[in-house]
């Protein structure tokens, strides 16, 4: 039986950050009925509800690629809508640190990069300079970038549900897409709350993304793999040591950024993550296990492929996760008082990420389209930042290619 005996005008798959900021802007004054549907009881239940909250610059990414155009956007549009609706956030400003000369290289080219971006305010630091951001952090040279800030992304995407539930867009949760059926000119989603038909559809199914694709008979051309992200969180007696946000200088071979400090927006400071391949798709636990996601992630050739380029760096983030004496020993690179003692476990997110055939992680967004369809592949970093922009760039292409009567 049809959800409310309805036929919509889109279905969006997915209720995290991205999924209901393409919603909001669907029904932002197109008369359009819309449907998200989301597997689990909440929204941005996954890697929304699991990162560490940073609204980013857009210091690291290659200019005019699709994430420096859209974080540049995106992140001043959050900070407006921020203001707007009274969400907690804080433009705090991050200090990355180069920790010796050979790192140094790599962040004239981010200072570069940044400039290129179009970012103000970024101040090259010395030593001293360091210690009037940072007093108790250690680094030969480094960069502050002041548009860097943090906020609580579920209370963004709860207030993105809030303004499309206002404006006539319906939210079914607990309804997780096992099926799709084209029937003429209708889709039918098959979820475990019953079916939802509609006209036209959109996939914003994070860490399912590919799957859903698949099911909608489009060949997405890669996989997802999930990488778990496991963050320590500092005790509170030393919640001092750090002021606002210190990163490392990150390695450019890797999509990940190296472990860093993070005053939380809600209090607290939070330590990490270290990127552990996880054997299920939502696994937040170390010893969390899925063996339909493990034997597809194993038959991928081009995880192997991946795994062949990049496993000494994978063995020592697994030897990070299981060691808390090493994870402590990488934050004393940036923080030389800290000790394992001063650190208690965290939260843990689990990214998804994309991977081509050849082994390569995809670095950019991508999104794919087909008759009646969207699909966002791969939507990494800053897609929270830039979650407003994605949404109407997604949006944008669904009503230019979808017919909408």
């Amino acid at each position: 039986m049809a959800v409310n005996n309805s036929v919509f005008d889109i279905a969006v798959i997915g209720g995290g950050i991205v999924g209901m900021a393409t919603a909001m802007e669907l029904v932002s004054g197109n008369g359009l009925r819309v449907i998200v549907v989301e597997a689990e009881d909440r929204i941005a239940a996954h890697q929304t509800g699991n990162n560490s909250g940073v609204i980013h610059s857009g210091l690291y990414y290659k200019p005019g690629s699709l994430k420096a155009v859209n974080c540049a956007k995106g992140r001043e549009l959050l900070y407006d809508f921020c203001l707007k609706y009274d969400i907690p956030h804080h433009r705090c400003g991050k200090v990355v640190v180069a920790v010796s000369d050979d790192e140094l290289p790599n962040l004239d080219k981010l200072e570069k990069r940044g400039i290129e971006n179009g970012l103000k305010g970024i101040k090259r630091l010395g030593p001293g300079e360091i210690k009037e951001y940072e007093p108790h952090v250690a680094g030969v040279e480094g960069l502050f970038v002041p548009d860097t800030g943090i906020v609580d992304f579920v209370r963004v995407t709860e207030t993105y549900a809030g303004i499309f539930k206002e404006n006539g867009g319906e939210l079914l949760l607990n309804a997780r897409v096992f099926k799709i059926d084209r029937r003429s000119s209708e889709i039918v989603l098959h979820t475990t709350a019953g079916n939802v038909v509609c006209k036209n559809l959109v996939n914003c199914g994070g860490l399912q993304s590919d799957r859903i694709a698949r099911l909608s008979g489009v060949e997405p051309g890669l996989k997802i793999v999930p990488f778990r992200g496991e963050y320590y969180e500092l005790e509170k007696e030393k919640h001092h040591l750090i002021n606002n946000l210190v990163y490392p200088v990150p390695d450019p071979k890797f999509p990940f950024l190296g472990v860093h400090f993070t005053r939380m927006i809600h209090g607290g400071v939070e330590a990490g993550p270290n990127a552990v391949l996880a054997f299920k798709r939502e696994g937040y636990k170390k010893n969390s296990f899925s063996m339909k996601d493990s034997l597809e992630l194993f038959f991928y050739s081009g995880f192997w492929k991946m795994a062949r380029k990049h496993w000494k760096m994978g063995m020592g983030e697994m030897y990070r996760s299981l060691s808390k004496p090493a994870f402590t020993r990488a934050l004393k690179r940036l923080l030389p008082e800290i000790r394992k003692q001063d650190l208690r476990p965290g939260g843990t997110g689990v990214r998804a990420q994309a991977l081509e055939p050849d082994g390569s992680l995809v670095d950019d967004f991508r999104i794919q389209e087909a008759r009646n369809m969207v699909h966002v592949l791969n939507a990494p970093s800053p897609a929270a930042t830039a979650s407003i922009t994605i949404g109407k760039t997604i949006a944008a292409i669904a009503l230019q290619r979808f017919d909408l009567g």
